[in-house]
């Protein structure tokens, strides 16, 4: 009698009982560690590096930023109710502040993911671990949990998956839901009384940002030296205060190629143009390098203008782009009194329009090229 060889599919393989969780179970299968599935035809690059490793590595760079901002909110609270803690109590207070609303983030936001890839049969993707990362930094501390909760899925479901998912989007989902907050909610993420932390029974403790005390004379008598803005001890959302810290996470994006260094250096350099314009103009009286350390600025440079799938993806549109969101940035500072933060809007702009850079620099060169070809 023929023994029957056929390889029985696995329990949650395809074909198996539980093969419709396939997409699910392979998605925390191999979120640690590299499969052992290879190409099977064609010429393509072997590496250990895959879409997941290096969006791992986009957290750990953000890493800093999220540690220092829950420490800061643990700072400003217990600067405004006269407590001199200690530096653990801090960040204590900060991590059990900040920790719901990445809860509700990834729970939440991977919630949509694993149930759109259910639906569509295909592999969970990866994309949310570095949006679910964001979201938190990127909002006052105190935002309401279902507000929150709405932006998420707001932000997954019209910002990636009506596109069809990670790398399909135009516009950066993390900033997407900022938007959503921003102007659904807009009490809940502008005014003096949302960027300092306070408990259960408290009435909210008031702490205006930098960009809100006004001029030069309003950073000064807030006690806003360029120091305390560029070491991050200032009221603000979670994650955005501390240049140094988004710095550190700046020189592993860099070292380990993953962001774009261009974009970063010209979006600087668009912000310190019209900072400079504005003080020559006498639109403002703080001086242009102060925009850099204001606001969200270093972070939306760092970590959002830096997207890989939203930004520019030529190199003289990288350019270009990093170029227009810093200067778009200041100029919304500078001329919009009722809206003194321009960075989310300003990559939001330029999301849109960074598949037409790219456009006018590849129809350029091909012009200069057949021009090139025409007179040899």
């Amino acid at each position: 009698m023929e023994e029957n060889t056929t390889k029985q599919p696995g329990l949650f393989e395809k074909g198996g009982k539980f093969g419709f969780l396939h997409s699910t179970v392979d998605a925390f299968d191999t979120f640690l560690r590299v499969p052992a599935t290879v190409t099977r035809t064609g010429a393509h690059v072997r590496d250990a590096i895959d879409l997941k490793r290096i969006l791992i590595l986009v957290v750990i760079a953000i890493v800093p930023a999220a540690l220092f901002g829950m420490w800061n909110v643990g700072y400003q609270y217990s600067t405004r109710i006269g407590e001199d803690w200690t530096l653990i109590h801090n960040f204590w207070f900060g991590f059990l502040k900040v920790l719901p609303l990445y809860l509700v983030s990834y729970i939440v936001g991977l919630g949509i993911e694993f149930t759109f890839a259910q639906i569509r049969n295909e592999e969970v993707s990866e994309g949310y671990l570095v949006s679910g990362m964001l979201i938190p930094l990127i909002v006052p501390v105190d935002t309401p949990l279902w507000t929150l909760a709405l932006a998420v899925a707001f932000a997954v479901v019209f910002g990636k998956e009506v596109f069809g998912g990670s790398g399909m989007n135009f516009l950066n989902p993390a900033l997407l839901a900022r938007a959503f907050l921003f102007f659904s909610y807009p009490s809940k993420m502008s005014g003096s009384e949302v960027w300092i932390a306070h408990r259960c029974g408290e009435d909210a403790i008031t702490g205006a940002t930098p960009l809100a005390t006004g001029g030069l004379d309003g950073l000064t008598d807030a006690g806003y030296s360029f120091w305390n803005l560029f070491a991050g001890t200032v009221p603000g959302s979670v994650g955005e205060t501390s240049v140094i810290a988004i710095l550190i996470g700046a020189v592993i994006l860099i070292w380990t190629g993953i962001a774009s260094w261009k974009i970063m250096v010209s979006s600087v350099a668009g912000a310190l143009l019209i900072g400079w314009i504005g003080n020559v103009c006498g639109a403002t009286d703080i001086p242009a390098y102060y925009q850099l350390v204001m606001g969200g600025f270093a972070f939306g440079t760092v970590f959002m203008a830096t997207d890989p799938v939203t930004a520019a993806q030529t190199e003289c549109g990288k350019w270009i782009y990093g170029f227009l969101i810093g200067a778009i940035c200041v100029v919304v500072r500078l001329f919009n009194p009722g809206y003194a933060e321009g960075m989310m809007l300003a990559i939001l702009l330029l999301n849109t329009f960074a598949p037409l850079i790219d456009y006018c620099v590849t129809s350029s060169a091909i012009k200069r090229r057949a021009k090139k070809y025409d007179a040899a």
